[in-house]
């Protein structure tokens, strides 16, 4: 009998023991598409918590082409992960994406851009967290009309840039989003010079929105409004270099990251009126605990997750900041 229980007590500590490593082999991904960016150096910080906080191994890499991101779905399987985030470099590599992740046996949850199939339908079989673009984007055009009248500019001598990426679905959304809303409190539509760049940074909002100035000098004030916070500093820039004043420009942007933070704390106020910030925190942190629990079968991750914003300036910003978690 003795021997029987102690036996038994053999195996009851091999099975917790066995647990326990199975808890802590525990691997995930997590992959985006810039990763020089603020925003996803900020997703991938909060990510790093959740690990810390949950126990499991997070594995951070930069995708900024297709074959890079096969690559690192590959490699991330031969490290035993089971699952990843990710933030690809084209929405439209989805069905990409679903398969390699279907031939490794690993789970996948999409972030901040909504992964399509070759016909451009949302692949429903990925759980996603992402941003209304086109709700984000109304704030973003909302809170420039409040500023629009606040300074009693007439509406009929403001011109509107539209940083545009329209490649990207999402950026078009938040933009056209942004122009609706202007529209609506009576901008002309041959008020919006679009001025599109060919990549997301600063240096190619700069440059596309010099050439719209350039063509456009016959505005007195000025809007701008773009995917990103860098997009709308880009513009900024153009109109600081053509001596546009911050007292007649109006720019609003996305993101709330440190490049908004450094300019809205600069001793002067530019034409950098303002960003809508979304929260890294949720879709760093929130997105790897959903894809542990979903590993670990603790819970499925809910099929999509639609994310808010809050108008951040110079005189709200530390309430805002507070509200958002950061």
């Amino acid at each position: 009998m003795k021997r029987h229980l102690i036996a038994a007590a053999a195996l009851c500590l091999l099975a917790a023991s066995q647990l326990a490593q199975a808890a802590d082999a525990v691997k995930i991904g997590f992959l985006v598409k810039q990763a020089e960016e603020p925003w996803f150096q900020d997703e991938w910080r909060y990510a790093e918590q959740a690990a810390k906080d949950k126990g499991f191994a997070l594995v951070k890499i930069g995708v900024p082409n297709g074959e890079k991101m096969i690559a690192a779905i590959d490699n991330l399987a031969a490290q035993k992960a089971q699952g990843f985030v990710i933030c690809a470099p084209d929405v439209k590599l989805g069905t990409a994406v679903e398969r390699a992740a279907r031939r490794n046996n690993m789970k996948v949850i999409s972030v901040d851009d909504r992964l399509v199939d070759g016909s451009g339908k949302p692949i429903a079989s990925i759980p996603h967290m992402g941003i209304s673009g086109y709700a984000i984007g109304k704030q973003v055009g909302e809170g420039i009309v409040a500023e629009i009248k606040a300074r009693k500019w007439n509406m009929a001598e403001v011109g509107a840039i539209r940083v545009a990426y329209d490649q990207l679905p999402t950026a078009k959304e938040r933009t056209m989003g942004a122009i609706d809303a202007l529209k609506a409190a009576g901008l002309v539509a041959a008020n919006v010079i679009d001025a599109p760049q060919a990549k997301t940074d600063t240096e190619s909002a700069f440059n596309a929105a010099n050439i719209a100035l350039t063509k456009n000098a016959r505005f007195k004030y000025w809007v701008a409004v773009g995917l990103n916070d860098e997009a709308v500093l880009g513009a900024v820039r153009a109109a600081e270099g053509r001596g546009i004043k911050a007292d007649s420009m109006i720019g609003v942007g996305i993101g709330g990251a440190k490049a908004a933070e450094n300019e809205l704390n600069k001793p002067a106020a530019t034409g950098f009126f303002g960003s809508v910030m979304i929260s890294a925190k949720e879709h760093g942190y929130q997105t790897s605990v959903n894809l542990f629990n979903w590993i670990t079968g603790k819970a499925v991750p809910p099929a999509e997750v639609q994310t808010k914003g809050m108008l951040m300036t110079r005189a709200n910003q530390a309430e805002v900041r507070k509200q958002m978690g950061q």
